[in-house]
């Protein structure tokens, strides 16, 4: 599957973006998904993570309460929703695509990965 991520930008503290990566190929509802970011210096890390039928989201402590994850298996599309965003949430965003089952949140268990997205909140 070929995945590719958009919706990054320029954002003041407090401000809100929304996410998007659209997948091609394979059958998009096979895989459960999940976003990751990478901030300047520092190693990626785990975001939020989605279902195959989105019936069940797992989300890091640092951005629970503030973005949500969803999915429209129709449009073969996963989305990122970030509200009340803070400067310490600029990076690289990533989303990816995994085989097996259940969720998961390191790296490792993800099989495809998306090109990025910048997301850049200023203060």
């Amino acid at each position: 599957v070929q995945l590719q991520a958009s919706g990054g930008g320029l954002v003041q503290a407090g401000g809100s973006l929304r996410l998007s990566c659209a997948a091609s190929g394979r059958r998009f509802s096979n895989y459960n998904m999940g976003w990751f970011r990478q901030a300047p210096g520092a190693e990626r890390e785990f975001v939020a993570a989605i279902s195959r039928n989105g019936g069940n989201t797992y989300y890091a402590d640092s951005v629970k309460g503030r973005f949500t994850i969803s999915r429209v298996n129709a449009q073969n599309t996963v989305y990122l929703q970030m509200n009340s965003l803070k400067p310490e949430d600029t990076a690289v965003y990533y989303c990816a695509a995994r085989i097996g089952a259940g969720l998961a949140t390191t790296d490792s268990g993800y099989n495809y990965w998306g090109q990025g997205t910048q997301v850049t909140v200023s203060s």
